[in-house]
């Protein structure tokens, strides 16, 4: 199996490392995150108490039990820098499929389309030219803080149902339409959910030395319909900072993706880069 890396001439400032683990260990540790696929589906039939940390994890199941217009940008903030990345596109949650467009502006290469169905994962190449990358989407890690590793929604949407200590911060809009704002914070496991191991041990020292902790926040907006219309995760390393926003809207619509011929694809067991976290 090969092993493809997107390169940019900028690297995200929270990357602190590449490299790839052994899956085995991240593999089991992502499956005993609180927030997994059955436990979400099994959530949403049932009722909250109108407690809001039940009002978000009700919130998050029914996102993941339809289809939804996906919108995210990570932007990463140190040194007097800004980098912004975005990721959009439709995707059907329940049915594990999707397509996304991802931009990184200044990259050595600021544009790579993804194609998610049946488990796996196709990234356009740029060599050779017209042909797909393809990875299970079960093996795929994360090498930076807070991105979900080929962007998967479903990743931030498990760290979001995952949320703790969460306060009801009243009503307001997104875009103009009526939402209601709940607030929290996610402790370590969850903020680092899908990282390789060797980026997980890095971040370990650095959070040792800042004593303990990583300072981070999460911001839900559930509209008037139960589901989450925008999330946003936060976190602070040090001098920089890295927070990613994800607005979901057109629910419930058609997800149809076009398979890259087999001829055209090539299989890796890795991938790393700004463009796939």
């Amino acid at each position: 199996m090969r092993r493809i890396t997107m390169p940019s001439v900028a690297v995200l400032l929270l990357a602190l490392g590449t490299g790839c683990s052994s899956a085995s260990s991240e593999k089991a540790r992502v499956a005993e995150e609180p927030g997994g696929k059955a436990g979400a589906k099994a959530s949403a039939t049932k009722g909250t108490d109108g407690r809001p940390v039940d009002i978000i994890r009700t919130a998050v199941a029914k996102a993941r039990a339809t289809s939804a217009r996906i919108e995210e940008t990570v932007v990463t903030r140190g040194a007097g820098k800004e980098f912004i990345l975005s990721v959009a596109g439709p995707f059907d949650l329940a049915a594990d499929r999707g397509k996304l467009s991802v931009d990184f502006p200044g990259g050595a290469v600021d544009h790579m389309d993804e194609i998610f169905n049946g488990g796996k994962v196709y990234l356009t190449r740029t060599v050779p030219k017209g042909h797909w990358a393809v990875i299970d989407r079960a093996e795929a890690r994360a090498h930076s803080l807070l991105r979900a590793p080929l962007n998967d929604p479903e990743l931030v949407l498990r760290q979001v149902a995952a949320i703790r200590g969460v306060s009801d911060q009243g009503t307001t809009t997104i875009d103009g339409r009526p939402a209601h704002l709940y607030r929290g914070t996610l402790d370590y496991r969850t903020l680092t959910l899908g990282l390789v191991d060797e980026h997980r041990e890095r971040l370990d020292a650095v959070r040792k030395a800042m004593g303990g902790g990583l300072p981070s926040s999460a911001r839900v907006w559930v509209d008037e319909e139960g589901r989450p219309a925008r999330v946003e995760l936060s976190a602070a390393l040090n001098t920089q900072t890295v927070t990613a926003t994800m607005d979901l809207t057109d629910f419930g619509k058609p997800v149809e993706v076009t398979v890259p011929d087999p001829s055209r694809t090539i299989p890796t067991d890795a991938v790393s880069g700004v463009l796939p976290g």
